[in-house]
């Protein structure tokens, strides 16, 4: 069992930064690919970024390639995703969520996750 706090969320201005941070525990946190999924009202819970277990490998949405970074620190059980040039399109609750996998790979796919956080609301004003 996996257990997932995300924290970072708030009230930003368009243009403005935040970073997420998900704190795992409960297992071998390197043994986990981990991912950023986000849901706005009304829609799907879709894709952000995903990190391996390793942290060399990283995958992003189109819409946020460029602007986003996920990165991990095994060490401190934690992965963050670093939101810069934010868009009023990007309010939405973000989530963390974890995989058992080989070291080298990650997953885009949200069923392929076994364990979620709670989310963390993020939005962006105009």
């Amino acid at each position: 069992q996996v257990q997932l706090v995300e924290s970072g969320g708030g009230l930003v201005q368009a243009g403005g930064s935040l970073r997420l941070s998900c704190a795992a525990s409960g297992r071998t946190f390197s043994d986990y690919a981990m991912g950023w999924f986000r849901q706005a009202p009304g829609k799907e819970r879709d894709f952000v970024a995903a990190i391996s277990g390793s942290g060399h490998n990283t995958l992003y949405a189109d819409s946020v390639k460029g602007r986003f970074t996920i990165s991990r620190d095994n060490a401190k059980n934690t992965v963050y995703l670093q939101m810069n040039s934010l868009k009023p399109e990007d309010t939405a609750v973000y989530y963390c969520a974890a995989k058992a996998a080989y070291y080298s790979v990650f997953y885009r796919d949200r069923t392929a996750y076994d364990y979620w956080g709670q989310g963390t609301q993020v939005t962006v004003s105009s």
